[in-house]
């Protein structure tokens, strides 16, 4: 897919915040730190429409990014080891459960997860959230560039059997650095858009 005008729209905590297009929305799930704004960028093939950052957890609101007024991508808080208090954890918990589970216009998941590590606790607890909702998603196993590119598919398929051991969701492997699958993610969401 070529992008030619993306643009961020907004960051929305309740459900009057966001868009009211009714645009499809493809969401980003996974653990601070996992890479999702970097995944934005790099199939937006844009440099920093998304703000990355070094330090995990900066993401506390639903980041809505109109892909040429197509779809969303819609990027989630990331959870795991932010500094968020117990109070502002329980908050944004709440909003994204709102979200995820009252949303209409979502139409697939990604979920990320580091390809370098199995999967957490968390990890595993997002996986059966996910499930639950009952919407179309994918695994990606993000960070392909840190391992041998001899061992990416192999990483990715022992990846998918520990979250996913009958095998029914796809997972692919992704790097912002090699952008040598970027062809392949796209070819799976336009089946949802």
């Amino acid at each position: 897919m070529i992008v030619n005008n993306p643009k961020f729209e907004i960051s929305a905590v309740k459900p009057n915040q966001y868009p009211k297009n009714n645009l499809p929305e493809i969401v980003l799930v996974g653990k601070s730190n996992v890479g999702k704004s970097s995944f934005i960028n790099t199939m937006i093939n844009r440099k920093k429409l998304a703000r990355t950052s070094s330090e995990p957890g900066k993401t506390r609101q639903i980041n809505f990014y109109n892909i040429d007024e197509k779809f969303y991508f819609v990027d989630l808080p990331g959870y795991g080891y932010s500094k968020m208090s117990k109070k502002e954890q329980e908050q944004v918990g709440h909003f994204i459960e709102e979200y995820l589970f009252n949303r209409q216009q979502i139409c697939l998941i990604i979920f990320l997860v580091d390809i370098r590590h199995l999967p957490t606790e968390n990890d595993k607890l997002m996986y059966d959230y996910v499930i639950r909702s009952g919407i179309p998603f994918i695994i990606l196993a993000n960070k392909a560039d840190k391992v041998a590119i001899t061992k990416v598919n192999d990483i990715s398929k022992s990846l998918q059997k520990r979250l996913n051991p009958i095998g029914d969701i796809p997972t692919f492997p992704f790097s912002s650095e090699r952008k040598i699958y970027t062809d392949d993610v796209w070819n799976e969401i336009e089946k949802y858009l």
